[in-house]
């Protein structure tokens, strides 16, 4: 009998992986044994060939739900090697980090059963969970991922528990997070005085947190990854009240449905959504609005709605009592980080939450909601956080496995990535550095990410921005730490990252990026944004750009859209040429009574109006022009949302009435767009096929330079990334219009096209470089 020894890594530890493998072995007659290490998992097994064979290929289809094999290298054992009777599980010998961490994952089918059997001991108990489901990133404070370090180190396990946890043929051997009502978590429901409720003889506290939740109360609910506000979906005086209390005036609220019938009634739904929805992951999908009508206030000026069905036990349980959706939204003040602590929750809520469904299991880290949206038959990850984070990302041929490098990210909807043994761990989504308590939640991040993957850098990369604070904090560590710092251009970042996600290798030939985002810092020190780049993985050229715009008032162009309506006007047609033609449009009357002359002199000046070739401010400009947040935005990107939300309603039909656009020394010029933009606005032409006639625009212009530029530099391949390519009719149109030329197109998708996905390209970039 001949034996071998087969060693697998990747996330195969604390997710049933070693179960699993020793109920295949009994299966197929094999003997042998099974442990964890600290470089994964390490199988000693005898039996014929085929049955071996059977093994490993039984695993690579279907290995449990939370494993991701990453590597699988087999080597023969002596012959004289001792051949044990039976197939067993040994004891782990861990002499560093962990190997991997998986993410927090919804509540499984047989849990859920559990959890609904009245007969099961587990029965309504909001914390049951297996090594198929339940907390891990979430619950994680240091290595060895063991339950005495984790926030489940409060609750000692009982006689029981321990028992199914100790059962190697139990889904719950090795289950860190493993509890019962008598000795795990436990939930109460709390008033905003913090008086406890008392629990009612025929129905416990979540079904009391549904009743309040019918009778417009809103509630805050402690779950996975962070404590959100709950209210009726369905009552408008509770959604405006939670909006004008949370200070959150516009931005899309996300939903929960009970199940797939309960969406189905409010959005469109496709098998690739439902079949998202529907995912482990559990992520917030953004479907179309459907015929049912939700609150006014849930989504504001949009056409979309974002749904998420339940993905802990105390989800599902809260989900059974009510008839409708509900609001589930961050537990936070507008542009604050969302709460994780009871009492920081109490302090921080006590203005908006009616009601406090808690519970005494800490949240270590905090994890939103991840987002996605099917664009162009494609799932489109725009958030990428609960569920998604740390699965490690397998990175392409010809890359190095042997130098560490961590890139920081960007400044707003940061993460941060390690590249080790050649892949990259992307972290979950941080947020927007600007907010105190997300840098320092950044920090703690990067420093956990350190511990947990034994990870020790040799390399820094960062944005080229000098007043980032991912790239400040990056040069202090490369400072103290003594290490090589490599700067990488924001755009070509975004290249690269879509590159790794579709595999490319190092040694692929050159493609052309075409990046439209908000700002990046540009080679020359200007700032970019709407950019046609020749790139591969350690060159990046400019080949053409956007018309750079002065930003009037610096920061301020991107919160006032006005602004760019402004600057576009005065630079594409000249404000005097405006007024004469156009004094009675509504939008030039609004600018006619802002400061003009002083304005025009910053401009002329470059007074704190630097000037920038950004896609993410036309579309404020043309959005401000059509009466879209003329005045201002409430979150980043929402006129662009409400431009694109518009245009749908006409998009079909107006692909013959693209507006143009003129090009001189590869700069796109688009006076021609202006001129066409109010003269349909003067003759009467409905904003809606305005909107949807710039789309068609951009997007024309986008296949016609890059048609001319590949042509000229002999390129097959277009990459499309940045921000403003999260723009479902700009993506779909220019992704066809390029495919009808025959070019290669490749787009963001299991990776953020926005600024989430930059610290990828960074370690990649500097890996290349290196």
């Amino acid at each position: 009998m001949k034996g071998e020894s087969i060693r697998i890594t990747g996330i195969v530890q604390g997710v049933g992986f070693r179960p699993c493998v020793w109920r295949l072995a009994h299966e197929l007659g094999l003997v042998g044994q099974i442990g964890n290490d600290s470089d994964g998992v390490l199988i000693s097994i005898w039996g014929s060939q085929q049955a071996r064979d059977d093994l490993l290929q039984a695993l690579e289809k279907a290995p449990p739900a939370l494993a991701i094999i990453e590597n699988i290298i087999r080597r023969p054992l002596d012959s004289a090697a001792e051949i044990p009777a039976d197939f067993c599980i040994i004891e782990s010998h861990m002499s560093k980090g962990c190997t991997g961490v998986a993410a927090d994952a919804a509540t499984c089918p047989d849990c859920l059963a559990e959890v609904l059997d009245p007969a099961n001991r587990r029965y309504r108990y909001a914390f049951t969970n297996c090594t198929h489901c339940g907390p891990r990133l979430s619950i994680i404070k240091t290595i060895p991922y063991d339950r005495s370090h984790t926030s489940m180190a409060a609750f000692p396990i009982c006689t029981q528990c321990q028992a199914e946890y100790d059962d190697p043929v139990d889904r719950r051997f090795h289950a860190q997070p493993n509890a019962c009502p008598d000795c795990g978590p436990q939930l109460w429901l709390e008033d905003s005085a913090g008086h406890r409720l008392p629990e009612n003889k025929n129905s416990d506290v979540i079904e009391m947190a549904a009743d309040l939740i019918r009778a417009g109360h809103i509630v805050a609910i402690k779950g996975i990854g962070g404590i959100h506000l709950a209210c009726d979906a369905g009552n408008e005086v509770t959604v405006a009240s939670l909006r004008q209390r949370k200070h959150r005036d516009y931005k899309a609220l996300a939903l929960m449905a009970r199940d797939l019938d309960m969406v189905k009634g409010y959005a469109e739904l496709s098998e690739s959504e439902a079949a998202l929805l529907s995912d482990g992951a559990a992520p917030i999908v953004v479907l179309n609005t459907g015929t049912q009508t939700l609150a006014a206030s849930v989504a504001p000026g949009q056409n979309s709605l974002g749904f998420m069905l339940p993905y802990t036990p105390l989800h599902h349980l809260l989900m059974q009592h009510l008839p409708r959706p509900i609001v589930l939204t961050s537990g936070n003040l507008s542009d604050e980080p969302q709460t994780i602590d009871n009492q920081a929750a109490r302090l921080k809520l006590q203005q908006i939450a009616d009601y406090y469904l808690l519970h005494d299991r800490e949240i270590v880290n905090r994890l939103d909601d991840s987002v996605l949206r099917i664009v162009d038959d494609q799932p489109r990850m725009l958030r990428r956080a609960r569920g998604y984070a740390p699965q490690p990302i397998r990175l392409p041929a010809g890359f190095a496995t042997d130098i560490n490098i961590l890139a920081m990210g960007a400044e707003l909807k940061n993460s941060f990535c390690l590249l080790q043994q050649g892949r990259v761990l992307l972290s979950q989504h941080i947020g927007d550095l600007e907010d105190a308590q997300r840098y320092q939640d950044y920090q703690h991040n990067v420093q956990l990410y350190r511990q947990l993957f034994d990870f020790t850098p040799a390399v820094i990369a960062v944005d080229q921005h000098p007043d980032y604070l991912s790239t400040q904090f990056g040069r202090a560590l490369a400072t103290e730490k003594n290490l090589p710092l490599i700067e990488v251009q924001h755009h070509h970042a975004h290249i690269a990252a879509c590159m790794i996600e579709h595999n490319l290798p190092l040694n692929t030939d050159k493609v052309l990026g075409v990046v439209l985002d908000g700002l990046g810092y540009g080679d020359d020190g200007t700032l970019w944004g709407g950019e046609f780049l020749l790139a591969d993985y350690q060159h990046c050229a400019r080949l053409a750009h956007f018309q750079a715009v002065p930003l009037l008032g610096g920061a301020q162009a991107s919160r006032e859209p006005w602004r760019n309506t402004l600057a576009h006007l005065m630079n594409s047609l000249g404000w005097e040429s405006v007024l004469k033609d156009y004094a009675d449009l509504q939008i030039i009357r609004f600018l006619m009574d802002k400061p003009l002359a002083t304005l025009q002199t910053m401009a002329d000046k470059g007074l704190n109006s630097p000037p920038a070739s950004s896609a993410g401010r036309l579309f404020d400009a043309v959005a401000a022009a059509l009466g879209l947040c003329r005045e201002s935005i409430s979150f980043e990107g929402q006129a662009a949302i409400e431009l694109e939300a518009l245009a749908a309603h006409e998009f079909e039909q107006q692909a013959e009435y693209a507006y143009g656009f003129a090009q001189q020394n590869d700069v796109l010029n688009w006076t021609p767009l202006w001129s066409a933009l109010l003269n349909d606005l003067a003759t009467g032409i409905t904003v809606a096929k305005i909107a949807a006639r710039f789309h068609h625009g951009i997007a024309a212009a986008v296949a016609t330079t890059a048609r001319r530029l590949c042509q000229q530099h002999k390129i097959q391949t277009v990459v499309l990334s940045g921000g403003v390519f999260q723009n479902r009719l700009l993506l779909e149109r220019s992704s066809q219009l390029l495919r009808q030329q025959n070019f290669q197109v490749l787009s963001a998708s299991a990776i953020p096209a926005n600024d989430g996905g930059i610290s990828l390209g960074q370690a990649v970039i500097a890996q290349a470089s290196s």
